[in-house]
Formats: structure tokens, sequence, C-alpha cells
């Protein structure tokens, strides 16, 4: 399961009535290490003054990994983030994640990160399996 969802986030959800601002809470509780991640990246932007940040240090256990694969492999679950976080999110292997400020030159180094050469580049063998 990807998301702990509460009994009344989850009869909201039935009826038709979701929050935005209680699903993103939700996603928080339910994959700590992907949120901690994804705004620690987001406050390396802030501090930085720069338009990008990522991550290169794998999760310390299939756990963490999981969770951040859910957070980035799930629109609804990343969109929510970017929304959240006023961000594009990308992502390679099992757990680099980037972060990209909005702004003039986010387009052309987002295409530079997710471009079929970054990919190939970012490749090790001990990442095969991860």
């Amino acid at each position: 399961m990807s998301l702990d969802v509460s009994p009344a986030l989850l009869e909201k959800a039935e009826r038709g009535e979701v929050d935005e601002r209680e699903f993103v809470d939700c996603v928080r509780t339910s994959l700590p290490y992907a949120w901690d991640m994804i705004s620690s990246l987001v406050a390396q932007l802030k501090v930085d003054g720069t338009d990008f940040a990522d991550n290169e240090v794998p999760p310390p256990s299939e756990q963490e990994r999981g969770q951040l694969l859910r957070a980035m492999a799930s629109d609804a679950i990343r969109g929510a983030l970017q929304r959240h976080f006023g961000v594009q999110l990308a992502f390679q292997n099992c757990h680099r994640v980037a972060v990209f400020a909005p702004g003039p030159d986010t387009a052309d180094r987002l295409a530079r990160f997710t471009s079929v050469r970054a990919q190939l580049l970012n490749q090790s063998p001990e990442l095969r399996d991860c």
C-alpha cells in the first residue's frame, strides 16, 4: 500500500470531497523519507539561491527506497508535491531526485536532467538491482 489513509480521508474520497492539503498531509505522514528528501532539496534551493538541487545518496534501506519510488511513481502524489512545494520534480534510477525552481532556465535544465544521455551517464553496477 502506498499511503496510510485515515478512515475520515477515505470517506471523503468516497464522497468525492478531497482537499489537496489533506492529501499532502497524508503523503507527508505516510512517506516520511520521501517527504524529508524533497523538503530538504527545496530548502537547499532557497539557501543556495539556485534553480536546481538533487540528491545522489542512495536511501539507507529498502523501506526508504520504496517510499521514494512510491512518491515519484504516482502521478497524483508527485503532482501534489510539486504544487505544494512550487517546484518541478524529476527522478533518475531508484534514488536520484531533483527539484527545479520555476524560472526561465528550468525547462532547459530539466530537459538535460531527464534526457536519455543523462540517464545513461547516471548508471552504475551498484544500482543495477535498486
